[in-house]
């Protein structure tokens, strides 16, 4: 079995820098822990130039699915010592992608064109160990195929080393843009269309049709963007534990998501998800950001709705967990980001013996944070009320190893860039104890970090 070429990198790069040294290249992706302190925060990962890249519609998933299971086959051997992916598959995978998985109705085909699946298979990624402060790059020697080349794996990561200290390095991407006319953004919905909403998906609760749904609206924002200052932007107001920049021209997405959706660990077969559910702004004092967050921790309708989507998980997880190892470790856990504070648990199990990581993405693919209770209905639901496809957004984002091994976060705060134009969603859970105009001002503080990044940026 062919070692990969590992080398250690000194001085440890900067992220940001080291993407804008890649920004450039083919199909480049930053999965980036970028929230110090926080304990999603340990490894990040840039990559580009790709051996083979999957840009599919749903209907597609089982060619996708053959495709990726093929290269678990002859696995690269993993490095204990570094971070968990070490070359592999990444990307995206769309909301609308759940229809592949189970009986469902989408919205209506307007909004985002971005493909349901955007993967790429990277040979060699850069990774960091953000505890350690130390990084590394990795070069498998791998081809579309899965065949190993000791000398392929050499001189891509010769080529890549060149890119990140300077010495080969292209133009950073959006360099040559020219000023534009000035930005403007619009909604979907009006604040009364987003309220008539909410009060529709109240009545679906009172009625016993399902227990709370997760409904979103859509920003759209006209006016030349450059994605990598943009992503910068977000940086500087919103730093995420699971970040990403992902480009597959012509669509870019840069997500801020404090979200993990799915992490398996294929040598142990654990599962982990952390869904969120309650959020308030933070305040604009100590004293008042205090207040919220005790406000946040006390409410009976945030609390219930994250206990829910815990129940979810967990039935969604018992579909392809050994019974008896599906157990909530921790509940209704107080988070506090840059601009809002969060509800945030914790549900773990175990794989059975002959299931995989795609099996455990289609158990339970899209998360249920971003859905409701009955999930299916709660799809439906979410379909009649909202008029856009969500595309990327409340879909997954992360690394699939070669090993097996997936990391995956929840697609929230997360930009869309398609040529000159950008759109973003914000949206939260409605239950029987929803107020319409509450649950507006919800998506506006969700928003704001997204919003003022895209004014500083546009």
């Amino acid at each position: 079995m062919t070692s990969p070429v590992v080398l250690a990198l000194d001085p440890v790069p900067d992220p940001l820098a080291a993407l804008e040294r890649f920004a450039a290249r083919a199909s480049p992706i930053l999965l980036h822990s970028a929230a110090p302190l926080h304990p999603l925060s340990r490894h990040s990962y840039l990559a580009a130039d790709p051996v083979a890249t999957l840009l599919r519609g749903a209907d597609a998933w089982p060619e996708v699915a053959d495709v990726i299971r093929q290269s678990f086959t002859a696995p690269i051997p993993i490095q204990t010592e570094l971070p968990p992916f070490q070359g592999g598959w990444a990307g995206w995978l769309g909301y609308e992608l759940g229809q592949a998985f189970d009986t469902m109705h989408c919205a209506s085909g307007r909004g985002s064109g971005t493909p349901d699946v955007a993967l790429a298979l990277y040979d060699w990624v850069i990774a960091w160990d953000h505890a350690e402060d130390r990084a590394w790059l990795v070069s498998t020697g791998s081809d579309a195929r899965g065949n190993r080349d000791p000398g392929r794996a050499v001189a891509r990561a010769r080529a890549a080393l060149s890119i990140l200290t300077g010495a080969g390095a292209a133009a950073p991407a959006g360099s040559s843009r020219q000023p534009g006319p000035a930005s403007a953004t619009r909604a979907d919905f009006t604040p009364d269309g987003y309220r008539a909403a909410v009060a529709t998906v109240v009545e679906h609760v009172r009625a016993g049709d399902i227990f709370q749904a997760n409904i979103s609206q859509r920003f759209v924002h006209d006016g030349p963007v450059d994605p990598v200052q943009l992503y910068r932007a977000l940086m500087a107001r919103s730093p995420a534990p699971m970040a990403a920049y992902i480009t597959h021209e012509p669509h870019h997405a840069l997500s801020v998501s404090p979200e993990r959706f799915l992490r398996y660990t294929p040598t142990t077969r654990e599962i982990e998800t952390r869904p969120i559910k309650g959020t308030r702004p933070r305040g604009a004092t100590p004293v008042e950001d205090a207040a919220l967050a005790r406000e946040l921790e006390g409410s009976e309708k945030d609390r219930a709705e994250n206990v829910m989507i815990v129940d979810l998980m967990r039935n969604d997880l018992a579909r392809v967990a050994v019974t008896g190892t599906v157990e909530a470790a921790a509940v209704c856990a107080l988070e506090t980001h840059p601009t809002v504070h969060h509800l945030v648990s914790t549900v773990t199990a175990r794989l059975r013996p002959g299931l995989d990581a795609l099996d455990l993405l289609a158990a339970t693919f899209p998360g249920g944070s971003v859905t409701g209770a009955p999930k299916l209905r709660a799809m439906e639901v979410i379909a009649s009320v909202e008029p856009v496809r969500r595309g990327i957004y409340c879909g997954a984002i992360g690394w699939i190893g070669l090993d097996g091994a997936l990391d995956t976060s929840i697609a929230i705060r997360t930009i869309t860039v398609e040529g000159e134009t950008a759109s973003y969603h914000a949206g939260g859970g409605v239950t029987v104890l929803s107020v319409p105009q509450a649950e507006y001002l919800e998506t506006l503080d969700k928003a704001r970090a997204l919003a003022d990044a895209l004014a500083e940026a546009g």
